[in-house]
């Protein structure tokens, strides 16, 4: 019983920059053990953008590590996606997740980022 709420999406031109949040709000005693990103663009698959786990430890997807910074406020349950040297390629849905001890991970409902001059 996680729910994820995302913002801080929208339109930038390539080289731009964007700041994505996800607020997450737990109802349960399940405990959230990494937040991530995830995005999806029409016709593609989902594929992972960054994730973090409470340790501090993040993983990156290849086609954005570098650009891309994921960072934590884990006591308010929050995630954010710090998106630098945007390109027409990170045009997709983001989703927040949270994994979840002993649950299947929750997913918020999306935002839209779209990297066009």
């Amino acid at each position: 019983q996680v729910q994820l709420v995302e913002s801080g999406g929208g339109v930038a031109p390539p080289g731009g920059s964007l700041r994505l949040s996800c607020a997450a709000v737990s109802g349960s005693i399940f405990k959230i053990y990494s937040m991530g990103w995830y995005r999806q663009a029409p016709g593609a698959q989902r594929e992972l953008v960054a994730d973090m786990h409470n340790n501090g430890r993040a993983d990156y997807g290849d086609r954005v590590e570098g650009r891309f910074t994921i960072s934590r406020d884990n006591a308010k349950n929050m995630a954010y996606l710090q998106m630098n040297d945007l390109k027409p390629e990170d045009t997709a849905v983001y989703y927040c997740n949270a994994g979840i001890t002993g649950r299947a991970s929750s997913w918020g409902q999306g935002t839209q980022v779209t990297v066009s001059p």
